[in-house]
């Protein structure tokens, strides 16, 4: 009898042991309502954050992961205004027309150097081989690209040969008719701007450190400038306060910011809810920000087709501009062209031009993309971004002082 009793208290011990046991690990794994383990991203969770199916357009079906990001756009913040007690004065941004002069100016100083040798050469006595030589290497030094070079070069020297003139007036006109010839002043640079009933809607692509998101803010000080109502979407969510610099851009001109408040969100979702935004606010234009990762081209093609194909959902995208820095010269172009092969750039933006005598990337890279340069940066002032005007640029290349 003493044995069973001590047999049956073990057994009830070791069921209790478990019992607390189970109870002690559950409680060890709640999470708390609404959360993941790791993310919300939508990539992980084709249901979306909210775990409800999301359902198929009539157009083009998206895959789980876009159809993902549709839905995760429900996590996105609303409109992110600046707080009313300590937002900044709005700022009047500097009207477009009074900035081509000045930044031509800037121009002028910048790249004299160009400008001042190539005419100095053209104008001399005689016009050897040595001299031609000479003449291609400044050419190519100023990043014109090697086709263009042997182009332009071939040109004045037929011409050069013919006229036989060494009038620094003359030869300072023969090159800038050849230079404006190459930069093609034919080509539309003007931003699409007018949807037909819906905002434009625009993506601004580049690798990180080309001052993507600062040209978003000053693109949007252009646009405001222009009286145009604007939205911003911060869909580079990967970089660290590139959502808070944005928002602080917008806010100095009254522009508003949509953003994710998930660190690392999908930044498909906080673009589809930013072209949704503008759609029921009726602002004239959306500009998304968008990541500059560039770890492999196979990821970078899958992220910013994924934003593109989300918004398309929504509305047409119609301008991909393409933000590169003057100063990168060959790798540069190296990037345009990855990022031409991902997305369909509509144009070029050209940041950091001051500072630099390679005045002919300009040309290279339209070569290379068969795209234009639709606007250039001279400057880190807030209003230092205008549009490019081709013949103002080569006249700034080849002014003296």
């Amino acid at each position: 009898m003493d044995f069973d009793v001590l047999t049956l208290f073990i057994v009830l011990a070791v069921i209790l042991a478990g019992t607390v046991g189970f109870f002690l690990l559950q409680g060890g794994r709640k999470l708390p309502e609404g959360t993941y383990p790791e993310t919300r991203d939508a990539d992980d969770h084709p249901e979306g954050p909210t775990g409800t199916a999301v359902t198929e357009a009539d157009t083009a079906p998206l895959t789980s992961e876009e159809e993902a990001a549709v839905e995760a756009a429900e996590s996105v913040e609303a409109v992110e205004e600046a707080p009313e007690t300590t937002a900044p004065a709005v700022e009047t941004p500097e009207p477009v027309a009074g900035r081509l002069a000045r930044l031509r100016a800037r121009l002028v100083k910048s790249n004299n150097v160009f400008g001042k040798s190539l005419l100095a050469l053209l104008s001399s006595d005689s016009i050897d081989e040595d001299v031609w030589d000479e003449i291609e290497e400044t050419l190519l030094m100023a990043d014109l690209g090697t086709e263009p070079t042997m182009e332009l070069v071939e040109r004045l020297r037929e011409r050069v040969t013919v006229e036989g003139s060494r009038d620094p007036e003359r030869v300072r006109s023969l090159l800038r008719e050849e230079l404006t010839a190459l930069v093609d002043p034919s080509l539309d640079r003007s931003l699409t701007l007018d949807a037909s009933g819906r905002p434009a809607v625009m993506m601004v692509v580049g690798v990180n450190g080309v001052g993507k998101t600062t040209t978003v803010g000053k693109l949007a000080r252009v646009l405001v400038a222009e009286d145009k109502d604007v939205i911003l979407g911060a869909a580079d969510t990967f970089r660290a306060a590139a959502a808070e610099q944005l928002t602080t851009w917008g806010a100095r001109v009254g522009v508003p910011t949509v953003k994710s408040d998930v660190e690392g969100a999908d930044p498909a979702s906080v673009a589809y809810e930013a072209v949704s935004a503008g759609i029921e606010h009726e602002v004239d234009v959306v500009m998304v920000d968008t990541a500059g990762r560039l770890q492999n081209k196979a990821n970078l093609m899958d992220e910013l087709g994924k934003v593109k194909r989300v918004i398309e959902k929504l509305s047409d995208v119609d301008e991909v501009l393409l933000v590169l820095d003057a100063t990168t010269g060959q790798n540069g172009l190296n990037q345009a062209k990855v990022f031409s092969e991902v997305v369909d750039v509509s144009g070029i933006v050209l940041t950091k031009l001051d500072g630099t005598a390679r005045g002919g990337i300009v040309v290279a890279i339209q070569r290379q993309l068969g795209v234009p340069v639709k606007l250039v940066g001279l400057g880190e002032g807030p209003d230092d971004l205008a549009p490019f005007d081709a013949e103002s640029f080569v006249d700034a290349l080849l002014e003296e002082r």
